[in-house]
């Protein structure tokens, strides 16, 4: 079972991470490489910044099923999801999930005003009620690989005037996502998209979604070149209002990676991912560890293993530990041999 792009990794270990961190596609290291290179001979680079952000822009949009015009081009989550947090009136609630990723949930516990209720993940859509503002919860868990019912919640949400938030950072890459299913979704580039760090994404509605761009720089202006100084105006008409100035070496090799992903195409990659993960899955169920029940997930977490991350780490086999348990994640460069791998060596 080779990888799906074997020309386009170059792993010195066998790397089981991608839920911490993807592999860059050597393509993309090149292209950054060059361009940091460029810059430092003092080579122009504004045309090439500028259409490396638009091409990974438009490239996300395609991946997540809405046009580039309602995706903001930014470097973190967390930024995001405070934007959000900051657009919600005084006593509005939020509906998160038990145990989802810091980035996600923590900029409402700490924006003043707010009202947050935690429920377990499969409680999600139940708990939705009249007084909820927003549902903000990850598609993926990425603490150990499950995966939301997002027709539920999106549902349930509808049905009580509420705004969805999904974080797809575990998710899109590997697994079909409508972002035009949700008022927001948010997710950084750097895991199953395998850009660099400094590379994430938000998706708005057509009419953006009653947010206020309340980190607003040049960038957001809707030419950029003309909003150096002074009260940025107008602002961007589209959700580039929301744009961060983001590092811009990062998205010189974004725009490959991305084209990467599409190339192979969502769907397919997903189904290679997962069939890995199922056969860690029953290999490890043979060695007498339970994983926690994530049926179709591309992460496997498997309690009472999380002390073996390290002694593997010395071996070469790279996975995550997360609350006591072994995460181990599958992507596109992974083989048959690298779960064998792992499974040996535990």
């Amino acid at each position: 079972m080779e990888s799906l792009a074997p020309d386009h990794f170059s792993p010195g270990t066998t790397y089981l991470d991608t839920a911490a961190s993807g592999l860059i596609p050597t393509g993309a290291a090149a292209a950054m490489a060059a361009s940091v290179a460029a810059a430092s001979e003092g080579r122009p680079q504004e045309e090439v910044f500028s259409a490396a952000v638009e091409a990974a822009r438009a490239a996300c949009g395609r991946l997540l099923g809405v046009p580039a015009g309602r995706v903001a081009a930014g470097s973190s989550v967390a930024v995001y999801c405070g934007l959000i947090a900051q657009s919600l009136p005084a006593g509005s609630e939020v509906l998160v999930a038990e145990g989802d990723f810091s980035s996600l949930v923590n900029p409402f516990h700490v924006r003043p005003g707010l009202r947050v209720r935690t429920v377990p993940l499969e409680r999600i859509a139940e708990e939705v009620r009249p007084g909820t503002a927003l549902v903000a919860v990850s598609a993926v868990q990425s603490a150990e690989g499950r995966i939301a019912d997002l027709d539920a919640i999106g549902a349930a949400a509808r049905a009580h005037g509420a705004r969805t938030l999904i974080d797809v950072s575990q998710a899109a890459g590997w697994l079909p996502v409508d972002a035009a299913a949700h008022d927001y979704t948010a997710c950084v580039g750097y895991k199953w998209l395998m850009c660099p760090r400094g590379t994430a994404f938000l998706t708005v509605p057509e009419d953006l979604g009653g947010l206020v761009p309340v980190f607003a720089g040049w960038v957001s202006g809707e030419d950029p070149r003309e909003s150096c100084y002074g009260r940025v105006e107008p602002m961007a008409a589209s959700a580039r209002r929301f744009d961060e100035n983001v590092p811009v070496f990062s998205y010189v090799a974004a725009r490959e990676s991305l084209r990467l992903v599409e190339s192979l195409g969502v769907e397919r990659v997903g189904a290679y991912d997962v069939a890995l993960a199922d056969r860690f899955r029953v290999g490890v169920a043979r060695l007498g560890h339970a994983p926690v029940e994530a049926a179709g997930s591309a992460i496997v977490a498997v309690p009472g293993l999380g002390g073996a991350a390290e002694r593997l780490a010395t071996q070469g086999v790279h996975v995550s530990a997360r609350a006591g348990r072994l995460r181990a994640a599958f992507h596109l460069y992974n083989t048959a041999a690298d779960v064998d791998r792992l499974l040996e060596a535990l």
